[in-house]
């Protein structure tokens, strides 16, 4: 299984949500089965690492985002991934219209899938350092959700 998260720019959102996520498939034993990544739908961050204040406010959690580096959302990942979550309405729709016809990913919007209260992860770039907390909140809720998910496919 592979599980693609996407944001805007891939260096706040969606990589938390990678950090978090291979933490929790580490903590169940799925993360031999389950590859993770993490992308944007734009190019400014490609080869950039996270957002120091998303890094700082991981590492607080225990979870070390370190490593990642951003990339871009390509054709290709829509028949390489077999699930591609994204962060928000409006990446969700930019990811509908890139997909291709007859492309195996599931494209769905993560947290409507994983949380009934609240559809989207905000984008907490603009904001203080609340917001990274906040969005970790958020995402650590999801991953669970998803992390459940995967050990019923299973």
């Amino acid at each position: 299984m592979r599980v693609l998260f996407v944001c805007l720019g891939n260096i706040c959102r969606s990589p938390t949500a990678e950090g978090v996520l291979r933490h929790q498939l580490q903590a169940t034993g799925l993360d031999r089965r389950v590859e993770v990544a993490s992308a944007g739908t734009g190019d400014w961050h490609v080869g950039k690492p996270p957002d120091r204040r998303a890094q700082q406010a991981g590492a607080a959690r225990g979870y070390d985002l370190s490593a990642l580096r951003g990339q871009q959302v390509c054709v290709d990942d829509f028949h390489e991934y077999d699930l591609i979550l994204a962060m928000d309405e409006s990446n969700l729709s930019n990811l509908k219209r890139l997909q291709p016809a007859g492309a195996k990913a599931e494209v769905d919007l993560f947290l409507r899938r994983y949380q009934a209260a609240v559809d989207e992860v905000p984008d907490p770039y603009y904001g203080g350092d609340d917001g990274f907390s906040e969005v970790l909140d958020l995402i650590e809720h999801g991953c669970r959700g998803l992390v459940r998910e995967l050990q019923g496919r299973s």
